[in-house]
């Protein structure tokens, strides 16, 4: 039984080792033999220039070799005629659980909470699994990039930035850690008007509930700030007293020192107003995520240069007495206050419908060209990522798509999707299933 159980344990660490170095393998074997691709009479929408009407965009090595009007093809590359067709730039899910979460019913397929209020030593893309069914159906419709973030706790824990392509999560990551995720206490996170759970308690309970959280979070990031300091001081002075390694006040140090943003979630208008002024008595960088009431202070926001992650857009008011339009109309509104915004779905699931949600904010109020750079190169410069994605460039990675018209639209159909320079097949457990039942006798 001993030799038995050892047998297994020494099979599971092959197997493991074997995947780990079976995926450095493929990484390293697609960046040397990656394919050379010029596509050909393509209008080409660069989002930070201007539109080229006929053009070529060069792809080698996995990057953007080249993007003009008189652009040649290269020897060996492979041609892509692109006439009648249009060249954007993938879009970027600003916040999701993409590679956390399969099956939300199915307890051991969700991988999103932590218990406690300081999870800030937590990092998602240890935990990511690139085969999820999710990934395939997201990138098919135009999405290349993904923020998948943690949700438990006051402190959630550390984002990442993933490519949706790859055979491991070194592969697809493209930047970790990225931010810090708080949840706003009370009513003002994810759930809008929801609680603290358990029995229904008054509006008063609620508050001083409320503010005892927002305290108990302003002591934490203090703590992290005391440890950030006594281990500065230790690193000039051997004599000082050795402190004890505390990985989750060690973790906030980036934070505390304004060299990671928090990405706070929280959507109703009071406690939008305290959040920023929770993040400027702490001096934070902030981003606001949800924001469904963001539109009232987008004057605050503007003034304290927050920017803000929408959505989701497509769903119903948070309030009784909300106009119809509330939701649709939010992102606008931040535009025109000067409000720098993106766009998120919040779900893995419903990732896919991230061009709906830019799409249905530009039918009230939200300039068309603002929309795309809202799933583009605005949420690669909120993250700080826009030097390698969100536009049409040379020298930026080659996460392109090729459509036949406008990809907010939902009739537009996606010919091609290239991340990292690779041509992925539009196959997905949606076109599976339809194949399947299309062939049913």
């Amino acid at each position: 039984m001993k030799m038995r159980r050892i047998l297994l344990v020494a099979s599971v660490v092959m197997c493991a080792l074997a995947l780990y170095l079976g995926g450095s393998e493929r990484h390293g074997v697609s960046a040397q033999t990656s394919e050379t691709y010029a596509i050909r009479n393509a209008r080409i929408v660069t989002v930070t220039g201007p539109v080229i009407e006929s053009g070529t965009v060069v792809i080698a090595n996995g990057k953007i070799a080249a993007v003009g009007a008189n652009v040649t093809a290269p020897p060996g590359a492979k041609i892509i005629d692109a006439k009648g067709l249009s060249v954007y730039p993938g879009m970027i899910d600003a916040d999701t659980e993409i590679g956390l979460t399969e099956i939300g019913s199915v307890a051991g397929s969700v991988d999103t909470n932590e218990i406690g209020d300081n999870n800030a030593n937590i990092r998602v893309d240890v935990a990511i699994h690139p085969d999820s069914t999710h990934i395939a159906v997201t990138r098919v419709n135009g999405i290349t990039t993904v923020l998948t973030a943690p949700r438990g706790g006051l402190i959630a824990g550390q984002s990442a930035i993933l490519n949706l392509d790859g055979w491991t999560p070194r592969e697809m990551v493209l930047k970790s850690p990225v931010a810090m995720h708080i949840n706003w206490p009370g009513g003002g996170g994810r759930n809008f008007e929801g609680g603290f759970g358990g029995p229904q308690r008054s509006v008063t309970e609620l508050r001083r509930e409320q503010d005892r959280q927002i305290e108990n979070l302003k002591k934490i990031l203090r703590d992290a700030t005391a440890y950030a300091d006594a281990k500065d001081a230790r690193a000039k002075d051997a004599d000082l007293p050795k402190r004890d390694v505390d990985l989750k006040l060690e973790a906030l140090i980036p934070v505390v020192r304004g060299q990671m943003p928090v990405v706070i979630n929280v959507n109703l208008e009071r406690d939008i107003k305290n959040a920023i002024a929770f993040v400027t008595e702490m001096k934070l960088k902030a981003i606001i995520s949800g924001g469904a009431e963001a539109y009232k202070v987008a004057d605050q926001l503007k003034a304290k240069n927050i920017p803000v992650i929408v959505g989701p857009v497509l769903r119903v008011p948070v309030k009784d007495d909300d106009p119809y339009d509330a939701a649709f109309a939010n992102a606008g509104l931040l535009f025109k206050a000067g409000v720098k915004i993106a766009f998120e779905t919040n779900d893995s699931a419903y990732s896919r419908n991230l061009p709906y949600h830019a799409g249905m904010a530009a039918a009230f109020g939200l300039p068309k060209e603002e929309a795309l750079k809202a799933v583009t190169i605005y949420p690669a410069e909120i993250l700080g990522i826009s030097d390698r994605v969100g536009s049409i460039e040379q020298g930026k990675i080659a996460n392109l798509i090729v459509t036949d018209g406008d990809p907010l639209e939902i009739r537009t159909q996606i010919k091609h999707v290239f991340i990292n320079g690779r041509d992925i097949p539009l196959t997905s457990r949606h076109t599976e299933l339809y194949e399947k039942y299309k062939a049913r006798p």
